[in-house]
Parts: structure tokens; C-alpha cells; sequence
């Protein structure tokens, strides 16, 4: 992970593939505790070290993970991502071109727990959750396609689900339909930029994640770094 932003109240990371943002069955040290010991370091503090997740990413993709430092944070935060006041902008890689440049894709999505995925429909089913993003194609390379996705809904996998949904699987994510899983076990998805009213101060935070040090992210950053950002 690298810190991209920290003051007082927040810590924003850029995670790498393959690190859990809270602990799970693996047992592997999650990102929560790796803030946790960098604070604890960093200003030699005694005891335990406050720090709150407030939303999280899935193992496999890269990106901007916001923390808070303190419970005032936290609460502030927590509130805010229930009220999608936190605009997450993600990059994803996709073999297919999509069908449109530009679009808004809205689908009801049933998560089932024992498979750890989502279905995504075009109606409402039972047991459903309406999901919204919009998506843009920002550059291409030889083989692949390079999509920015704003998310206006946050549920499980649902990028994932709905690129795949519209015939774009992202590169690497054989769950949704993707032929080969990436070397690393990553997927192409990378949580660019964060934008919020600070919690507490209420001035505004604006976070870019550079995107993994990997030679097919680097083949379109000339095309998508001189894409407006919106």
C-alpha cells in the first residue's frame, strides 16, 4: 500500500491487488492493520491505534481505500457513503468493445452468498437491488478497451457484474466471465479517484490513485491521462 492523503481525521490508501481491506477466513493480515502499524510507527504511539473502515475493496482490485482516524470521522463517513456522498471514479480493462462510447447501466442485482456473486437482471426480481453506474470508454490498446465508471450505487461486485452484464468482462475476472485469470490473481479494475467534503474541516478532498506499475496499464495511460476526468 502507499498513503496518498492523511491529515488529522482521514488516511487514504492506495492498495495493491491481492491485499484484503478487513480480515477474513485466509487469515492473511489485512490493510486495516498494515494503516494501523504505519501509524503506530510513524508517530510512536503507545497502545492501540484508533482506525476505522469505512467501505471496502475487493482482494483483487487495486486502488483508493478511505480510512478514518478518528470516530468523529468515522461516523461522518459512515453516513456519507450510506448517502452516496463519496464519488468513487474507477478505471477497469475490458476485452470487448462496449456497446455505446458513453452510457448508464441499470440493473437489479441479487447477491448469492455461497457463491460469493452477483446476478445482475434487467427488472426487478426478488430479493433484488436496483444498481446504477455510468461508464465512458477512455482509451483502448491493441487488444483491450479502457472504461472510466462512476459508480451511483454501491453493491456487491457490481462493476464487475454489470460490465459483465453488458458483454465486458474485465480482464483477469474469470468469476464474471473473462477466459483467463491475470498472473497475480488481480483483476483489471482500479479505484482511481475519491472526491469528498472532508468530514470534519469540510473542504474538499480530490484523490488520484496512479494505476499499477504494470505494462498494460501504462500501454493506455498517454490516451486516458489527457481524458478529461470529468
Amino acid at each position: 500500500m502507499t498513503v496518498v492523503y492523511e491529515d488529522n481525521h482521514l488516511i487514504i490508501v492506495n492498495k495493491r491487488p491481492s491485499e484484503i481491506v478487513q480480515g477474513d477466513k485466509t487469515g492473511d493480515e489485512p490493510l486495516s492493520e498494515t494503516v494501523k502499524r504505519y501509524l503506530k510507527e510513524k508517530y510512536a504511539k503507545p497502545g492501540n491505534v484508533f482506525l476505522g473502515v469505512t467501505h471496502r475493496l475487493d482482494r483483487p482490485v487495486s486502488g483508493l481505500v478511505v480510512f478514518a482516524k478518528t470516530g468523529k470521522a468515522l461516523a461522518r463517513l459512515n453516513d456519507m457513503f450510506r448517502q452516496s456522498e463519496v464519488k468513487k471514479t474507477y478505471w477497469a480493462i475490458v476485452k470487448n468493445c462496449p456497446p455505446q462510447e458513453e452510457g448508464e447501466l441499470v440493473h437489479y442485482l441479487v447477491r448469492n452468498e455461497k457463491q460469493n456473486k452477483s446476478y445482475a437482471y434487467d427488472k426487478e426480481v426478488k430479493n433484488s437491488k436496483k444498481a446504477v453506474l455510468h461508464y465512458r470508454l477512455i482509451g483502448r490498446s491493441e487488444n483491450y478497451f479502457l472504461l472510466e465508471v462512476d459508480l451511483k450505487t454501491g453493491r456487491h461486485h457490481q462493476i464487475r457484474c454489470q460490465l459483465a452484464k453488458m458483454g465486458c468482462p474485465i480482464k483477469g475476472d474469470l468469476k464474471y466471465g473473462f477466459p483467463r485469470s491475470n498472473p497475480d490473481g488481480s483483476i483489471c479494475l482500479h479505484a482511481r479517484r475519491v472526491q469528498l467534503v472532508h468530514p470534519v474541516s469540510k473542504e474538499r478532498v480530490d484523490v488520484t490513485a496512479p494505476v499499477p506499475e504494470d505494462n498494460l496499464w501504462r500501454s493506455f495511460s498517454p490516451l486516458s491521462e489527457t481524458a478529461p476526468m470529468g
